[in-house]
């Protein structure tokens, strides 16, 4: 991936941008949920085309350059096998842009990953990133790691029968990992275990970025939530989360719901209030 993005200079897109970008797509995709508040409560139904924002004469700063529109396609689109077409890593998902500076800013790849690739995996501290085959250097990187770049194993049946409860939760608005990567995970979990389903949930955070920050509710409790769960047995159909601004005062609140149920807009009542929404199905 980070072959095809950072292809050339031209390719490069300022940070000063990524908000076009992101405007775009709340343009586009905000009102789905049916509430205007500046977040995708699931951005699996943003269906964005980053050409959108592409200028229509010369360079400037409203707009994107077409090699800068397929940066950013390619940031968006899933890593793929160009030869079976099997998934490799999902996309970063539409309203992530803001924190694209982070990891995906280029013109270089983030440091720690390369660093991994140079010394861990290639042992090659001159290895250029540049000479990176997406499905050759994959299939290297997973056999050299022996599994500990790739423990995505989904079968924790002995995990589930001995009673563990696995909390899971990503935000949508990850800008390091990419969010899909637990829905796959998770679906594949209920499928690859031999044990009662109800013993993981997975909450995913509109607006969240990585681990936390960004535009969504980002702050909860999950300790109190898993120890409701494995001590009295009452699984979090639930979890109120808030946002702060710099100062520490709550501006907004929202449930997390378990997926696939998302958080619905009662139709009255503040849209930064969680007693506003309710957890349902689209």
């Amino acid at each position: 991936m980070g072959q095809a993005m950072f292809k050339d200079k031209d390719s490069y897109i300022p940070p000063s941008k990524y908000s076009i970008i992101h405007e775009a797509v709340l343009g586009k995709c905000d009102a789905l949920d049916g509430v205007k508040d500046g977040l995708l409560e699931n951005p699996l139904r943003c269906h964005f085309d980053p050409s959108v924002t592409e200028c229509k004469g010369a360079d400037g700063p409203q707009c994107l350059t077409k090699a800068q529109v397929r940066t950013a396609a390619i940031i968006v689109g899933p890593a793929r096998d160009r030869h079976t077409g099997t998934l490799i890593f999902p996309g970063f998902e539409p309203g992530s842009e803001l924190g694209w500076g982070r990891l995906l800013k280029g013109p270089d790849p983030y440091d720690t990953a390369l660093d991994d690739f140079k010394y861990v995996l290639f042992g090659n501290p001159n290895w250029d990133w540049r000479t990176f085959d997406l499905e050759r250097d994959t299939a290297t990187a997973d056999k050299l790691a022996k599994g500990t770049i790739e423990a995505v194993d989904p079968n924790l049946t002995k995990f589930a029968q001995r009673g563990g409860k696995l909390l899971m939760y990503h935000g949508w608005a990850d800008q390091d990992i990419a969010p899909r990567a637990s829905v796959n995970y998770y679906k594949k979990s209920l499928t690859g275990t031999k044990a009662p389903s109800d013993w993981v949930r997975l909450f995913m955070m509109p607006g969240m970025q990585h681990c936390g920050g960004g535009e969504g509710p980002n702050s909860f409790d999950p300790m109190a939530a898993l120890e409701q769960w494995v001590e009295n047995g009452k699984a979090p159909d639930q979890i109120i989360a808030s946002h702060r601004q710099r100062d520490g005062t709550v501006d907004r609140t929202r449930p997390l719901c378990p997926y696939p149920k998302v958080a619905k807009y009662k139709g009255s009542g503040s849209i930064d209030d969680a007693a506003s929404f309710v957890c349902g199905t689209e």
